[in-house]
C-alpha cells in the first residue's frame, strides 16, 4: 500500500512542485494511516478500505490526543491522496467522503513588539566572531523581509545582491520573488561576508550557501532554530518564539506602518491576499489600543 503513497509523493514533488517540508508531512500522515490499517485489518488493497476503518483511524488519532489541528491536516491528507487514487483509477469511489474534519478557528499569528524585536536583534552582540556576525546578519535579514525559514537557508551566494540591496528566494511551490531589505540588514550582511563567513568556511571547499554552521556546511532549520531561541532566551523574550514569529513581527510592523495588504501579500510570497489579511487583526487591536489611549473620552 505504501507503493502508491510513493506514486502519490512523486505527483506532488513532480507535478504540483510541493516542497520537501510539506512532502515530508504528507508521508508522515499516510505512513501512519498505512501502518494502522495494516495492523488493525490486515488491509492489502486501497480499493478494499472502508469508511468504518477510517472512522477508527479517526478515533485512534483522537485517543493519542492528537491536537485538532494536526487530525484535521491528517485528514486533509487523506483526502487528497483518495482523491489522486480515483484520478488515476486505482479506487472507483472515496472512503472518506463522509469523514469530517474536527471545526477549528483559524488562529491569530503572534507578533513580537518592536521593542522585543530590537531586543532580540542586539542579542548576537554578546557572543565573539565570527557566531556574532553570522547570527547579527541572519536576524536582521530575516527581519527585513518576513521570508521563511526554509527560504532563508536555502539562500546561496549569488541569491544575495548587495549592490542593489535584493534578495532572491524560491517559496512554497519553487515560485521565485525578489525582496528588498534596508540598510541596517546590509550593514549586517557586508559585515558577515567580509570576515566571519570565510571564517566559518575554513577554506575547505567551495560551498555555495549563504549562511553556514560551525562545520563549513549550509546552516539547517534545526540549526536556526536553535540560534534563535538562545537569542530570545538571552533577550528575555517568550520560549515560545519561533522564525515564523518574526515573519509575523515583520508583516505586523509593516501594516502598522502603512505598507499596503498588497505590498505585504507580494513581499511575503502568498499566493492570496486572504492569507495576508489575517494580519488586519493584529494591526486593529494596534489602532483600538491607540485610540483608546489617546483619546480623551475614550474609557
Amino acid at each position: 500500500m505504501k507503493t502508491h503513497v510513493n506514486s502519490f509523493l512523486n505527483y506532488l514533488s513532480i507535478e504540483k512542485g510541493f516542497s520537501g517540508n510539506t512532502i515530508v508531512a504528507y508521508r508522515n500522515d499516510l505512513y501512519s494511516l498505512a501502518t494502522f490499517l495494516d495492523q488493525k485489518f490486515s488491509y492489502s488493497a486501497w480499493k478494499d478500505l472502508t469508511t468504518d476503518a477510517l472512522s477508527e483511524f479517526v478515533l485512534d488519532l483522537q485517543s493519542r490526543e492528537y491536537s485538532r489541528t494536526t487530525i484535521a491536516r491528517k485528514i486533509a491528507s487523506v483526502k487528497s491522496f483518495f482523491s489522486f487514487l480515483i484520478h488515476e483509477g486505482l479506487m472507483s469511489s472515496d472512503p472518506s467522503e463522509t469523514i469530517r474534519s474536527p471545526r477549528i478557528g483559524r488562529s491569530i499569528p503572534k507578533a513580537l513588539s518592536e521593542k522585543q524585536v530590537e531586543r532580540l536583534l542586539q542579542s548576537p552582540m554578546a557572543l565573539k566572531d565570527p557566531e556574532r556576525s553570522r547570527d547579527k546578519a541572519m536576524l536582521e535579514l530575516l527581519y527585513a523581509t518576513g521570508i521563511r525559514v526554509t527560504e532563508l537557508v536555502s539562500l546561496d551566494l549569488h541569491d544575495l545582491d548587495l549592490a542593489q540591496g535584493i534578495v532572491r528566494c524560491r517559496g512554497k511551490g519553487g515560485k521565485e520573488r525578489i525582496v528588498p531589505y534596508h540598510e541596517t540588514a546590509w550593514e549586517a550582511l557586508d559585515e558577515y561576508l567580509g570576515v566571519a563567513r570565510p571564517t566559518l568556511l575554513r577554506q575547505k571547499r567551495d560551498e555555495s550557501a549563504l549562511f553556514l554552521n560551525q562545520r563549513g556546511d549550509r546552516l539547517t532549520r534545526q540549526g536556526f532554530w536553535l540560534i534563535l531561541k538562545a537569542h530570545a532566551s538571552r533577550a528575555g523574550i517568550d520560549a515560545s518564539v519561533t522564525p515564523h514569529t518574526i515573519r509575523h513581527s515583520f508583516a505586523t510592523h509593516m501594516l502598522r506602518g502603512g505598507a499596503s495588504l498588497r505590498q505585504v501579500q507580494e513581499i511575503l510570497g502568498h499566493a492570496s491576499v486572504a492569507t495576508t489579511q489575517v494580519y488586519t487583526h493584529l494591526t486593529n487591536e494596534h489602532v483600538q489600543s491607540e485610540y483608546d489611549r489617546t483619546h480623551p473620552r475614550a474609557d
